[in-house]
């Protein structure tokens, strides 16, 4: 009767043991002092545009120098897939997450996962609402914002009418570059027109077409981003009329046409600066260094010389 009672026990002590609140080993962060042991997971909001590409080249370069290994998906512009991409990098192990929010709301059950079984955050260009985040890499998109109000206003006059293409609903991105732009238009310029076009090209074209046929008076353009610009251009190119447009993160295809005078100028980023600095980050908080909850990088108004 005593073995039959020693081995009930046993087994409730097993049957608790697997119902314990850890996480379980393959989800747990490694505690690895050495960095070329050490993997990290990047999640892009998408690879279709060239400013992301080479914020995805930053980070990949930085982890190679140090040793590090990444695992690199891409979002497509999708919330939700992003989300299950977050999940699937956490159910391989990596040790430390570096994600470019495609959305900034949505993506805070992703990061709120990680935070529960210790793996640290670091949010590139946009951030999360919520969720513990070690620091947000980003550049001063208010500031940015504000750099390409002030430059419409210097070309083409206070009181000008201008249109803005915003970028997609829910990133941070896109209500920082906006806030920016509006505390310097609210108050010097009349911002006759406004439409996201979702920082995509494409759109960024039908949009601007739609805005010329609706808004004929426009004098300037501000674009949350270089490809929406791009797409503008093309528009307003194709309308024969002459219009400023503004973009922003300095990107190869919006420097040349800045330089060729098509596009009259754009707030540029460091992109793979940035990523190479968010790898950073995390390597630090991976050894217990302290960080800066924002780490900015420096912005440059890029205009034909």
């Amino acid at each position: 009767m005593k073995k039959v009672l020693l081995v009930l026990m046993s087994l409730s002590l097993l049957i608790l043991g697997a119902c314990s609140l850890e996480p379980p080993e393959w989800a747990k962060p490694s505690k690895k002092g050495n960095k070329d042991e050490i993997k990290i997971g990047l999640s892009v909001s998408t690879l279709n545009n060239p400013f992301f590409v080479s914020l995805k080249d930053g980070v990949v370069e930085e982890a190679k120098k140090q040793g590090m290994d990444v695992v690199v998906v891409d979002a497509q512009n999708d919330s939700a897939k992003q989300v299950n991409d977050v999940e699937d990098l956490l159910q391989q192990g990596v040790d430390a997450l570096l994600i470019n929010p495609t959305d900034s709301a949505a993506i805070s059950t992703a990061v709120q996962s990680a935070n529960s079984i210790g793996v640290p955050v670091v949010t590139l260009d946009r951030s999360a609402e919520k969720g513990d985040v070690a620091t947000l890499v980003a550049s001063d998109n208010v500031k940015g914002g504000q750099m390409a109000a002030d430059y419409i206003v210097e070309m083409v006059g206070e009181g000008a009418k201008v249109a803005e293409l915003e970028g997609v609903p829910g990133a941070s991105a896109t209500r920082e570059r906006g806030k920016g732009f509006h505390n310097v238009a609210d108050e010097k310029l009349e911002v006759v027109a406004k439409q996201t076009a979702d920082f995509d090209r494409t759109k960024g074209l039908n949009v601007m077409e739609n805005l010329l046929q609706g808004n004929p008076d426009i004098q300037a353009v501000f674009a949350h981003n270089d490809e929406m610009a791009l797409g503008a251009i093309q528009a307003i190119s194709s309308s024969g009329r002459e219009i400023l447009v503004v973009g922003f993160d300095g990107n190869e295809d919006a420097v040349k046409a800045v330089n060729e005078g098509k596009l009259g100028a754009t707030v540029a980023q460091q992109p793979e600066l940035i990523g190479e600095m968010a790898v950073q980050a995390a390597a630090d908080v991976l050894q217990g260094k302290k960080v800066e909850k924002n780490i900015a990088a420096p912005l440059k108004l890029m205009v034909k010389e």
